[in-house]
């Protein structure tokens, strides 16, 4: 965590709002609109003062119409101001909602396509961080800050010709505090924006940390780890709760200074002005109104270095926006893919495929292995834990990419064509069935959207699915809870074979999935992959020995190689590995 703050202490400045420019010049119009709104109150403004001064020296005169006037125009003035300003709020507010909008949708897409690979190196709450988090830092810039900054731009501008106007010796008085409020808020700035960038890294580490712990509070809760998992959430909550009080202490030391600086300035300038009045060199309306652009320009200047920290802090935030928005994924479709021909036949090939996980570059999970399933084919996959059984599914769903060697379908390679392409005929049952917080009939519906209630139902019935689910309170329409925490380990595999028979895939991919049922289940379900299986291609990662038995072959893996292939009652015969496995884990020792 240190070394990445320690990497990111050397970003850019808030130059780095600049990468938000492709999300708001889709909206010209609204800019424009904005900015129009936003000329007018600045200048309406800067035209209040000399309407007070008329007032205040009307108060000398004897001609009462001309004091209504005054007092008129005056409210028209501010009339008009009001309504500006009502105008480049709704403006610039749409503007940031829209940005950030589309950007929350960008970043979405952009993580929703990256390869497994990518999560390997980051915690899903650090995504969430950034997604909600960054972003909601983002909108306040956009849809606050940014109009803020540029209005008080042109009332300090606006406000020093308006001064020099209305007394050039009391405005080159202002002018010499100038340079001395400038200095704090840059030096303290660049330490601000380093604290803010630090303060967000923490954010996510946190944020990381408690997704992880609530993805996983069974087993945190089953093995009494609560307090360990409390207390490693608190350090990071702490780490950045100190890294908030630092970076909240700079800016209130920025804050000071300022101010400070800005009214003994404006004291002294007054001070000034009220001799000059005393002696005859200006009247007490230029004082007056001498005294609003002073405060006026103090205002803006105060405002300006309020808003150098908020931009210094979204500069923080859009760096690693884009940071992710522009991450390398390992796995990316070819510029140009080739079509998968169809009809499908699910001839599948792995060609002298050898493969490390990122997270595990020294230990080969596959090591030149070569293996062709012959279209409709039924191939057991088998050997002990991590012999590379499950990395043969995920490369060919191409989740991540062979270091050497190629894998093909109908003889195209995976890396040649559209990933959307190929895994449109591929229908995968994972060993730890996923389950949406979405009713069952929707659940089931995820492998086919377009799929008619009679088609879901039927699934279901395929799966043996449908009578539990009948049972549930609302029939299909009941509500199955976060990864369906409503549902045992059974109910939700069934669900996720209902979703695989609905799906209607040429190749079929099971990673064990019958591990979680029990017998009269198993059999059910068994009989509907069967079914499932005519005509199709599957690998199964089997551990049991009902479902080995009823494939055409069998390839025993170990250690990333194919050590046999046959049939159960050859390499039953043979001794070795395999007569080893069936002896113990597919007869449970028996």
């Amino acid at each position: 965590m240190t070394e990445v703050v320690q990497e990111r202490a050397a970003s850019k400045r808030v130059g780095a709002l600049a990468a938000l420019w492709p999300f708001i010049r889709p909206y010209g119009r609204m800019v424009g609109l904005a900015g129009v709104a936003l000329v007018l109150t600045a200048a309406v403004s800067l035209i209040l003062p000399m309407a007070v001064r008329r007032v205040v020296d009307g108060f000398g005169t004897n001609d009462l119409s001309l004091l209504d006037k005054y007092f008129g125009a005056s409210l028209g003035v501010a009339a008009l101001l009001a309504f500006g300003t009502g105008v480049r709020y709704y403006f610039v507010t749409r503007l940031g909602e829209r940005v950030v909008a589309d950007i929350r949708k960008a970043l979405f897409d952009r993580v929703m396509s990256m390869s497994p690979a990518y999560f390997e190196k980051i915690l899903t709450g650090e995504v969430l961080s950034r997604i909600t988090t960054d972003t909601t830092l983002i909108l306040s810039v956009i849809g606050s800050s940014v109009s803020v900054a540029l209005r008080n731009v042109l009332m300090l501008l606006g406000g020093l010709v308006l001064l020099a106007l209305t007394s050039a010796k009391l405005t080159a008085m202002v002018l010499l505090v100038v340079p001395a409020i400038i200095v704090p808020i840059v030096v303290l700035g660049r330490r601000l924006r380093v604290l803010s960038r630090e303060n967000q890294d923490w954010i996510a580490n946190s944020s990381g940390k408690a997704s992880e712990a609530l993805g996983a509070v069974q087993t945190v809760q089953s093995f009494t780890h609560e307090t360990i998992t409390k207390g490693e959430f608190a350090a990071v909550t702490e780490k950045s709760f100190d890294s908030a009080i630092t970076r909240i202490g700079t800016r209130s030391l920025m804050t000071i200074i300022v101010i400070f600086l800005v009214f003994a300035g404006v004291v002294c300038v007054l001070w000034m002005g009220a001799r000059d009045v005393r002696d005859g060199a200006m009247t007490a309306g230029e004082l007056v109104q001498f005294l609003i652009y002073a405060v006026m320009v103090a205002g803006a200047v105060g405002a300006l270095s309020e808003i150098w920290g908020e931009l210094q802090r979204a500069a923080g935030a859009t760096e690693r926006l884009v940071e992710m928005l522009q991450a390398d994924d390992p796995v990316a479709d070819p510029a140009h893919p080739v079509a998968l021909p169809r009809p499908v036949r699910g001839e599948i090939s792995f060609d002298n495929v050898s493969f490390n996980y990122p997270a595990r570059p020294e230990t080969a999970a596959l090591d030149q292995m070569s293996l062709v399933v012959a279209p409709g084919e039924t191939v057991a996959l088998v050997g002990p834990s991590g012999a590379g059984k499950s990395t043969i599914l995920q490369l060919l769903m191409r989740f991540y990419d062979p270091q050497s060697g190629a894998i093909r379908l109908d003889g195209v390679d995976l890396r040649a064509m559209d990933r959307q392409d190929f895994r449109s005929v591929m229908a995968m049952v994972p060993q730890d069935p996923v389950i949406f917080a979405t009713s069952a009939r929707e659940n089931i519906r995820f492998g086919r959207p377009d799929a008619t209630d009679p088609e879901v139902e039927a699934a279901a019935e395929a799966a043996a699915a449908h009578d539990f689910i009948a049972a549930l309170p609302q029939g299909y329409d009941s509500y199955l809870g976060e990864r369906g925490v409503m549902l045992s380990g059974g109910q939700k595999q069934r669900i996720a074979i209902a979703r695989a028979i609905l799906r209607n895939a040429k190749v079929l991919l099971l990673d064990e999935a019958t591990s979680a049922l029990d017998a009269e289940s198993e059999q059910a379900v068994q009989r509907a992959v069967d079914r499932l299986a005519k005509g199709r291609t599957v690998l199964v990662v089997a551990h049991r020995l009902a479902t080995v038995k009823r494939a055409d072959r069998i390839v025993v893996l170990d250690q990333g190689q194919i050590v046999a292939i046959g049939t159960h009652d050859a390499l039953v015969a043979e001794g070795g590995l395999y007569a080893r496995l069936a002896r113990l884990q597919f007869t449970d020792g028996h």
